[in-house]
C-alpha cells in the first residue's frame, strides 16, 4: 500500500443523473472524489449504490440518456468538463483506463486477443503493426498467460474466464496510464483464481505508479489493497477514510453494518448463528425523501435525522455523512 503521489483527479460535485419514463434519476449525487498517483482507493457499497456509475462517469462513458454534470473534473491539469471529445479519445486509453467486470462481454468475440490488446497503442500512434504485435504477446506474457505467441492468435471465447480478464488487463496498462479504474474485475471468478487476478492487477499498478479506483463490494478484498475507501450509500459518499481508520473506527452506521455482515475467520463458529445483516434495501432513487437516505434502515436514527447530514470532518482525512458527530 502507498500513501499516493502527486494529485492526478480531483472531481467536485460530481452528479450522473439519468432521464426514465418515472422521472429523473439522480444515480450519483454530488461527489466529491481525489485521486493520487500510486495510490489505490476503494469504492465500495451495496449494488444500486452508484460505484459503477461513478466510474463511468469520470471515463466520460455515460451516454444519454445519462447526463454528467461537476464543478470541476480535473485529470492532470486537464479540464475534462470542458474538453472536446476527440481529445478524451486521446486520452482514454493512453492515459485512462478501465477495466470491466465480464470481459467476455468487454472484448470483441471476432478478433484474435492479440489484435485488441495492439490496436490500444496503434489507435494512438505508439508503435506500428508489427511493433505493437511483438508488445502485445510481450504483455500476454507477462500477465501470466502461457504460451503467450499461441494464445495471442485465440478469440475471447477460447481462453477461460481468468485468461480473459487478464487479457483486459493486458488491455488497460499497455499504454502505462495513468489512471486506472477496474469495475469490480474479479466477481464473475472464482475464489484461486480471484487472488491470482488481483495479485496480477496490484504487481502491474506497482509497476505503472498508476491511481487505482477499484470498484467492488468485497470489503476482504478492500482490506487488503485499499490505501483509501470511499463509501457510497444511494449516490451519495457517506463515509471516506483511510482503511485503517475505516476498519478499525468506522464512522457511518452503514460502515460498520457492512463490516460486521463480513464473516470473522478467527471468531469461533456456532452453528444456527446467522451473521449481522442491514435490514431493508437501497431506497428507490425516484422515491427519496428529505434527510438521511440510510435512516429507515439505521439502528441509530433519531429526530434530526429528518434533516440531511452533510460529510462531517473527524479526523486526518475521516470523513462521515451523519448527524452523530455534529458536535465534533
Amino acid at each position: 500500500m502507498s500513501a499516493g503521489g502527486a494529485l492526478l483527479l480531483s472531481a467536485r460535485n460530481l452528479t450522473t443523473t439519468f432521464d426514465t419514463p418515472s422521472g429523473r434519476v439522480r444515480a450519483v449525487d454530488g461527489i466529491d472524489l481525489d485521486l493520487r498517483l500510486g495510490e489505490v482507493v476503494c469504492l465500495v457499497g451495496e449494488s444500486g449504490s452508484g460505484k459503477s456509475v461513478t466510474g463511468l462517469s469520470l471515463m466520460g462513458l455515460i451516454d444519454p440518456p445519462g447526463q454528467v454534470t461537476c464543478e470541476t473534473l480535473d485529470f492532470d491539469g486537464s479540464d475534462l468538463v470542458s474538453l472536446p471529445e476527440a481529445e478524451m479519445d486521446r486520452l482514454r486509453g493512453r492515459e485512462m483506463a478501465m477495466i470491466f467486470q465480464e470481459p467476455l462481454s468487454a472484448l470483441n468475440p471476432s478478433r484474435r486477443v492479440g489484435d485488441q490488446i495492439a490496436e490500444v497503442l496503434r489507435i494512438h500512434s505508439l508503435a506500428a503493426r508489427a511493433a505493437a504485435m511483438d508488445r502485445a504477446v510481450e504483455l500476454l506474457g507477462q500477465v501470466g498467460i502461457p504460451d503467450a505467441g499461441s494464445r495471442a492468435r485465440s478469440y475471447p471465447h477460447q481462453l477461460s474466464g481468468g485468461q480473459r480478464q487478464r487479457v483486459m488487463i493486458a488491455i488497460a496498462c499497455i499504454c502505462s496510464p495513468k489512471l486506472i479504474v477496474a469495475d469490480e474485475p474479479t466477481t464473475a471468478l472464482d475464489v484461486t483464481v480471484q487472488a491470482q487476478v488481483l495479485d496480477l492487477l496490484m504487481d502491474m499498478q506497482a509497476r505503472i505508479g498508476s491511481a487505482l479506483l477499484f470498484i467492488t463490494h468485497d470489503l476482504g478484498v478492500v482490506a487488503e489493497i485499499a490505501d483509501r475507501v470511499v463509501v457510497l450509500y444511494a449516490g451519495q459518499v457517506v463515509e471516506e477514510a483511510d482503511v485503517a481508520d475505516l476498519f478499525g473506527s468506522p464512522a457511518h452506521p452503514y460502515t460498520a453494518g457492512l463490516l460486521a455482515s463480513v464473516p470473522n475467520v478467527d471468531a469461533p463458529r456456532r452453528r444456527g448463528i446467522a451473521l449481522p445483516a442491514i435490514s431493508g434495501t437501497v431506497p428507490n432513487l425516484l422515491e427519496l425523501g428529505p434527510g438521511c437516505r440510510f435512516r429507515d434502515r439505521c439502528g441509530q436514527a433519531h429526530d434530526r435525522c429528518a434533516e440531511a447530514p452533510p460529510l462531517i470532518d473527524l479526523a486526518r482525512g475521516h470523513r462521515a455523512r451523519c448527524w452523530l458527530h455534529a458536535d465534533r
